[in-house]
């Protein structure tokens, strides 16, 4: 699995996807759809993900993407896209390192060419 690029433009990441699409990959894709308080990322922050771990952008800096990566798995193997909630109240957002105060929501959807 490669490190995901922090700040990749929406191009970058859609671009990359559907290169991926193009080669018969296996794609997903992260979008923030909301936040409020403290969050790492802004609205519209995407991450695509290939069936083979691979990786262009970024949902949270780091602190989520553990979680939405694993989601993405699932989707991409049959799995219903999914709204993930992540918040300082969410026992899971302390497990993924999201204790900054705030509350940040992601869409992970399989794509398709």
């Amino acid at each position: 699995m490669t490190d995901p690029t922090p700040f990749a433009s929406i191009d970058d990441v859609l671009g990359t996807a559907e290169g991926w699409l193009s080669e018969g990959r296996k794609v997903a894709l992260a979008t923030v759809v909301k936040t409020w308080g403290s969050s790492p990322r802004p609205v519209g922050s995407r991450l695509v993900i290939d069936g083979d771990g691979a990786m262009v952008g970024s949902v949270s800096g780091g602190c989520i993407e553990g979680a939405v990566i694993k989601e993405a798995f699932e989707i991409m193997q049959g799995g219903d896209p999914r709204l993930m909630e992540f918040g300082v109240s969410d026992e899971q957002a302390w497990d993924v390192g999201l204790a900054c105060g705030g509350n940040v929501q992601v869409w992970v959807e399989r794509m398709e060419a």
